[in-house]
């Protein structure tokens, strides 16, 4: 029987549930498990609560055919994840991933879309030395996953340097207050102490999270406007720091923000945060505590695919929120104040910060995927300039990295290993390209229908062709791709978007703002690389030729009547095609 009751009328508790409240505050097996030497997997269960310790276990469903077929267990391998707030990294941290990824790994790095590294094909007999390696270089995985907060993002433009580092100190607090205080991390991996049943000893309490921990997962990121690199409007929580005269003086509330759904389920949407209020500067942490807490307290724990916080905003209402939010603060958060947004996407090449002496330098990572091939030596590259920095590396909200703090006197040496390998800052490609995202999906993610990381730069190239045609190939138009409707690149903000639905096969999507405020819509559904093509094309030569000055494409073809406008998630699944 489960010992939490919850404040409004909801069924039984889900599996999941139960299995966090008999984990031994996410102990489990899995010590057991990973020592198992039968299989190069965990049990199924195992697998739900390692999510927690920031890794998941997949296998490369390339080889799936092949080696059942051989009568083989599928090729398992697991993914960590780092817990890196606002994306930031030493060279001496950024050489161990890269060390780790060539021992254990596939000998790539992927850099995410919430700012933190990946890596993938990790066997289960070296995840134990991985973690370890990790943390002797001073970062970890806890939480990087499950039910719990995620890596917290913030901005990372050079532009808004004057604030960076107020910001970035945000988000490490917020990271580090809402940390699960379990000690199972450091004991299963770490050998900090033995593993024990502690409900046989002393007892072991999480202050913030209590015993089954969130409904699901949670996520916070931090904007500095006119720059919404981060996608603010995406998060559970979000802060949007207001500046006066170059000065942080507080942030804008925006709650009730993610971007997943099930294809066929209208019960589950996209959805953009809602502004709620402001808060100072030293009031954040204790906002996101509270907010937190009420999605722990109310949150869906019966459906998962109706867990998130933003069905918990939906269902209680903004008003509410911000009443039960005032009352657990024993404060009143003040109105909200102005701010706009002009952009999501990065700043490419050097840039000067305004707070220092120092040079930024944006390179383009298409994806997020740091590897070497035979024409394109990135991974060693970035390994060269490691060795020599003084500054540190930032990984941003869209996949590409920043070179950071260079100094006057070692930028040269680093602009002679940029020519040197040939880094590109993405001025050669088209506007589109510099704008395009994709999740992993296969062949590692065990949820992907279709292609995604592996096929949009080829996508990419076909419509780049219509755009020389068209003559907008330096117009700034935002494309995403994801394998599965999960959202981990965030498609329902990008102005074109492709959601896998089967091999070959994906649902397009038009009308998302530029700026990251509005969802877009379905415009066709399950159709291939010739139908995509065959609808772009009088789509982008009409935009060419009838847009207004400075419109952006997705604002565009909701004003021709293309698709219609949405403002909610509740909205997102209405049936509305020209």
């Amino acid at each position: 029987m489960m010992s939490n009751r919850f404040p409004y009328e909801a069924g039984p508790p889900s599996e999941m549930e139960k299995l966090k409240e008999e984990s031994n505050h996410l102990r489990g097996r899995l010590v057991e498990s990973f020592a198992d030497p039968i299989t190069a997997s965990i049990p199924d269960d195992q697998t739900k609560l390692l999510k927690f310790h920031g890794s998941y276990m997949q296998d490369d469903r390339d080889l799936r055919n092949e080696r059942r077929h051989q009568k083989l267990e599928p090729a398992y391998q697991f993914m960590i994840r780092v817990r890196a707030p606002g994306g930031v990294a030493t060279p001496g941290q950024w050489l161990t991933m890269d060390q780790i990824s060539d021992q254990y790994g596939n000998g790539t790095l992927k850099l995410t879309t919430r700012q933190t590294f990946q890596m993938h094909g990790i066997l289960k007999w070296n995840m134990k030395s991985t973690m370890q390696e990790i943390n002797n270089c001073l970062f970890d995985t806890i939480a990087a996953c499950g039910d719990v907060n995620r890596n917290v993002m913030c901005n990372v433009d050079p532009d808004q340097s004057v604030v960076n580092a107020e910001v970035q100190e945000c988000a490490q607090k917020i990271s580090d207050h809402l940390l699960p205080r379990t000690k199972a991390y450091h004991e299963i991996w770490l050998d900090d102490e033995k593993v024990i049943d502690s409900r046989d000893s002393e007892e072991e309490i999480e202050p913030i999270y209590g015993d089954l921990y969130l409904p699901r997962k949670f996520k916070i990121g931090i904007a500095v406007p006119p720059s919404n690199d981060i996608d603010v409007f995406s998060q559970d929580l979000g802060f949007i720091a207001i500046l006066e005269d170059d000065k942080l003086v507080g942030f804008n509330i925006a709650v009730g923000g993610g971007m997943g759904s099930t294809h066929g389920d209208t019960n589950t949407y996209p959805q953009v945060s809602k502004i709620i209020g402001f808060c100072s500067p030293e009031q954040a942490v204790d906002v996101a505590e509270k907010i937190l807490t009420i999605q722990r307290d109310y949150g869906n724990r019966s459906e998962r695919k109706n867990a998130r916080f933003k069905y918990t905003v939906d269902r209680l209402g903004k008003e509410w929120i911000l009443n039960e939010l005032n009352n657990r603060l024993g404060w009143d958060l003040e109105e909200a104040r102005s701010y706009y947004f002009d952009s999501n996407g990065d700043n490419y090449g050097w840039v000067k910060g305004k707070d220092n002496n120092k040079w930024y330098l944006t390179l383009f990572i298409e994806n997020g995927r740091i590897v070497d091939t035979e024409d394109y030596q990135l991974k060693t590259a970035l390994r060269e300039i490691a060795k020599v920095h003084t500054g540190d590396f930032r990984m941003t909200p869209n996949q590409n990295l920043i070179i950071g703090g260079v100094t006057n006197h070692m930028k040269p040496k680093i602009k002679k290993i940029v020519e040197a390998y040939g880094l590109t800052d993405g001025s050669q490609n088209s506007a589109l390209r510099r704008n395009s995202m994709a999740c992993v999906a296969f062949p590692t993610c065990g949820l992907a229908m279709a292609e995604s990381e592996r096929y949009l730069p080829s996508l990419v190239g076909k419509i780049e062709e219509i755009l020389d045609e068209a003559g907008l190939r330096d117009e700034e138009i935002t494309i995403r791709m994801t394998g599965c409707p999960n959202g981990c690149a965030r498609p329902a903000l990008a102005e074109i978007a492709f959601i896998g639905k089967a091999p070959g096969k994906y649902n397009m999507y038009l009308g998302a703002s530029f700026t990251g405020d509005r969802l877009n819509k379905m415009y066709r559904e399950n159709i291939g690389e010739t139908e995509i093509l065959k609808e772009l094309r009088p789509l982008l030569f009409a935009y060419a030729k009838d847009r207004q000055d400075n419109e952006h494409f997705g604002d565009y073809v909701i004003r021709a009547g293309y698709i219609e406008e949405v403002t909610s998630g509740l909205d997102f699944h209405k049936v509305s095609v020209k």
